[in-house]
């Protein structure tokens, strides 16, 4: 018997985030252990009259490519994946991990060009999303290798997940409703301003964002949500940031990441463990080494550092800042195969300057500046 918190999430993500409506052509993915994912989003797309394709993921699969393709085979695109993503109106996909750590003896030369190697397709999500003639959400499906990375049991990771989505509320979508309500009160003020001034232990970093829309996340775009972010102005961020958390890229930890940011342009880059990964990442193409996002955590019910950034970039209390690929429904225009998100904690001394008016101080919004 499906647990009852899978059915509400499917039926949030077809009916809240993403508004199936009657002929929508939805293409539902995920890893072959989410098939009961599968199943209930399956289910409430076909009830809403959607027409249903499936593509399962096989991490087996996605091993023997990465370990015995050439280099010309994994610049190769994903030919399927773009069609797809070409003719969708709905896209739900979900992560969903049998082993955290199967790349973790994959050489870093070999995850740069499997990156490269989806650049056509992300081309297409990233205009497909920025005009909104896709609408996508992606979550998580709790596994067994999830629970362990995030150093809990099954039924703890489960409690978690869906925790962190209110699915133990009688109505999640109305939960969801209201948050964003109050997440507007700070877009609304952000997007009067020009400049964040982000100041916290290891990091004095300008982020100008003058001319870009700030966007509420409240569930429609990836869930759990609870943030709201925008996409700098490319050549405008000066200063210094610390990563206080790894950077997790296609299940790989890289430690300790310090950044030298002048013009847009990170000039130095370093890292306490996965230095060589980190460089190889920021070399993938032009736009790697420039900044697609700066966003600020607001989920309070996420505390923990899970090694997953679907909920980790949500910790109330954090900032984060992707390299790559920019949103172009915030304004937008850096262009790059990663968008590679990194996490700062503000919640000891952490300060956000707008203009410089302090707003927020110690991982909380300061009311009052309103």
């Amino acid at each position: 018997m499906a647990d009852p918190r899978l059915k509400k999430l499917a039926n949030l993500l077809v009916n809240y985030s993403t508004k199936v409506k009657n002929g929508d052509f939805v293409l539902v993915q995920a890893g072959d252990i989410a098939i009961p994912w599968i199943n209930e989003v399956v289910r409430e797309a076909v009830k809403a009259g959607a027409h249903v394709e499936t593509l399962v993921d096989i991490p087996d699969v996605s091993e023997i490519i990465l370990k015995n393709a050439t280099d010309e085979q994994l610049l190769m695109e994903k030919y399927i994946q773009r069609v797809a993503l070409e003719k969708a109106d709905v896209w739900l996909t979900a992560w969903a991990n049998k082993n955290t750590k199967a790349n973790s003896n994959v050489d870093p030369l070999k995850l740069q060009l499997a990156t490269k190697g989806a650049s056509s397709w992300r081309k297409v999500y990233s205009e497909r999303m920025g005009n909104g003639s896709l609408r996508w959400c992606g979550t998580q499906y709790p596994t067994q290798a999830d629970a362990q990375e995030a150093e809990m049991s099954l039924s703890e990771y489960e409690d978690f997940v869906y925790g962190a989505g209110l699915l133990d509320s009688d109505d999640p979508i109305y939960m969801w409703q209201k948050i964003r309500e109050e997440q507007d009160i700070w877009v609304n003020y952000l997007d009067k301003k020009s400049e964040l001034h982000i100041v916290s232990e290891g990091t004095d970093i300008y982020v100008n964002t003058s001319g870009r829309k700030w966007i509420n996340c409240s569930g429609t775009e990836n869930f759990p949500d609870g943030e709201i972010f925008t996409s700098p102005v490319e050549n405008k961020i000066n200063g210094h940031i610390t990563f206080s958390f790894p950077g997790i890229y296609m299940g790989k930890s890289i430690e300790g990441i310090y950044l030298e940011v002048e013009n847009g342009l990170v000039v130095k880059a370093t890292a306490e463990k996965g230095e060589d990964l980190l460089h190889a990442l920021m070399d993938t193409d032009d736009g790697a080494k420039r900044f697609g996002e700066v966003a600020i955590g607001t989920n309070y019910g996420i505390q923990k550092f899970t090694r997953n950034m679907l909920f980790d970039e949500k910790i109330g209390g954090t900032v984060h800042m992707a390299l790559g690929d920019s949103m172009p429904e915030a304004g937008g225009k850096n262009r790059s195969a990663i968008h590679w998100d990194m996490l700062c904690d503000m919640r000891q001394g952490g300060e956000i300057y707008a203009d410089g008016e302090l707003f927020y101080k110690d991982g909380q919004f300061i009311k009052n500046v309103l």
